[in-house]
């Protein structure tokens, strides 16, 4: 769950005296949205987005005597005045749920990953994080399933459903048990990794579980 087992590390970085320029080739060559600027001895300085750089490129509509004026001068501008300074940091020991709250209470794409004296050890994106969550959840792997189990109070409904799992020997990697929040409905999920689906519905039944199945939608 820690960042650094998920994040791209050893990020291309550029210096803030970087043209746009040579910062737009730079995106378009290694194919990446985020660029972070260090400076000689490697601390974050800022962070630029391919957005960024698209939105200091002049309109298209312009005059093209004009236009070209001005993306000339653009293209001559070093990152260090379009990059953002002020920028959101991960430590390389935050965990993947520390990223998502940044994120989701951001809305930004990615996070510059620092270590000590603020040094660039790694880069973390959105991307990175489906995809740990994905790893972490076992998402499309064969056999992969979740159920939907629906949860009446009991306290000890989590430790019987691990040893009826046990028991029958399906691997599961995840657990997870919900009050419902806005829905109401109070919910225990569970990932299973089997191709017997039938079997494993059974024996829930049989420990006294009810497997839920959503209502038919009506308007």
């Amino acid at each position: 769950m820690f960042i650094r087992y998920h994040m791209t590390p050893l990020p291309i970085t550029v210096t803030p005296e970087t043209t746009v320029a040579e910062a737009i080739d730079i995106v378009q060559e290694k194919n990446i949205r985020h660029l972070l600027v260090a400076d000689q001895q490697g601390r974050l300085q800022g962070i630029l987005s391919d957005r960024d750089l698209r939105s200091a490129r002049p309109s298209s509509v312009a005059r093209s005597r004009e236009r070209h004026r001005v993306e000339e001068q653009v293209n001559n501008t070093p990152v260090s005045v379009l990059m953002t300074r002020d920028c959101l940091t991960l430590s390389p020991n935050a965990t993947l749920d520390d990223a998502l709250l940044l994120f989701q209470s951001r809305k930004i794409g990615a996070l510059p990953v620092v270590g000590d004296e603020d040094k660039v050890v790694g880069i973390f994106s959105t991307a990175d994080l489906m995809n740990a969550y994905r790893n972490l959840f076992g998402l499309g792997e064969k056999g992969s399933v979740l159920i939907s189990i629906e949860d009446n109070g009991d306290p000890q409904a989590m430790s019987r459903l691990v040893r009826v799992m046990e028991e029958k020997q399906v691997s599961f990697t995840r657990l997870v048990r919900t009050d419902g929040g806005s829905t109401g409905r109070a919910m225990i999920f569970l990932r299973i990794n089997t191709y017997n689906i039938r079997a494993v519905h059974k024996a829930l039944e049989a420990a006294g579980f009810t497997i839920h199945v959503p209502d038919e939608f009506k308007e």
